[in-house]
């Protein structure tokens, strides 16, 4: 017969935690949660290429193969920056993105072998970031999208992170409206200095001729691309040390500008 066990009245440990010979438990850390990238491509080679590359840059990835299913994932989990081919089999490449560009201001980084200016005009009009064509390595593709992913950062921060712009040796205080290179202050005209302001507010991306045109002269000035053309030369003339060889004033040819960012 099992000998009788005793009952105790009063807490094991009275005096104590209930395991007195455990290490206190380390805090918790919380990592922080790399970019979610939605991929939207409809043949597998190319979206396995692409998958792998971001993949070994540790950020997150959803996949789509067609617009519909792009759409129901970028409402469902909104993604920090999306890769677009224009040539999906439900819808064409345009329509998506002008409907994602109806709720969502997410980065789009275009991929496309439709190479000609037009296409990548269109494109950008509809409201892509940027544009790559097909084919194209891992290098400029992660490129591409590391400078995506700091534009949307830095529209996400708010109007206060934007009032001051500094690349190289180009400096824009946006709120007292000075530019400086180096330790030298610039003067601007005052058109030379809104076309400025338009460039560092879209830092990274490129715009089109008549996106800037629209911006800077207004809409009855879309199409007078010599205007831009005159002032862009006279912005690098007092900004690059080398206009012919611009460090932060860049062309898009065929297509606009984009400030380096």
């Amino acid at each position: 017969m099992p000998p009788a066990i005793e009952i105790l009245d009063g807490p094991l440990f009275p005096d104590g935690p209930l395991f007195p010979f455990l290490p206190p438990l380390a805090p918790v850390l919380t990592m922080p949660t790399s970019p979610l990238i939605l991929l939207i491509e409809d043949e597998a080679p190319i979206r396995k290429f692409v998958r792998v590359a971001l993949e070994n840059e540790g950020y997150r990835l959803a996949e789509a193969e067609t617009g519909e299913k792009a759409l129901s994932l970028a409402a469902d989990q909104p993604p920090e920056l999306a890769i677009l081919d224009l040539g999906l089999p439900d819808m064409d490449g345009l329509d998506l993105l002008r409907r994602l560009r109806e709720w969502s201001s997410a980065p789009v980084l275009v991929l496309s072998a439709r190479g000609q200016e037009k296409d990548k005009v269109a494109a950008l009009d509809a409201g892509a970031d940027d544009y790559l064509t097909k084919p194209f390595g891992v290098g400029e593709l992660l490129a591409r999208v590391r400078v995506a992913l700091r534009h949307s950062a830095r529209l996400g921060q708010g109007a206060k992170a934007e009032a001051a712009f500094a690349v190289g040796d180009l400096s824009v205080d946006l709120a007292a409206r000075r530019v400086f290179l180096g330790q030298s202050e610039v003067h601007l005209t005052p058109i030379e200095y809104r076309l400025l302001t338009v460039l560092v507010q879209h830092a990274g991306k490129v715009l089109t001729h008549r996106f800037l045109l629209k911006e800077v002269w207004g809409p009855g000035h879309a199409e007078e691309v010599h205007y831009l053309r005159v002032f862009m030369a006279g912005l690098r003339r007092k900004l690059e040390i080398e206009p012919s060889q611009p460090r932060y004033l860049l062309t898009e040819q065929g297509v606009g500008y984009r400030l380096r960012d």
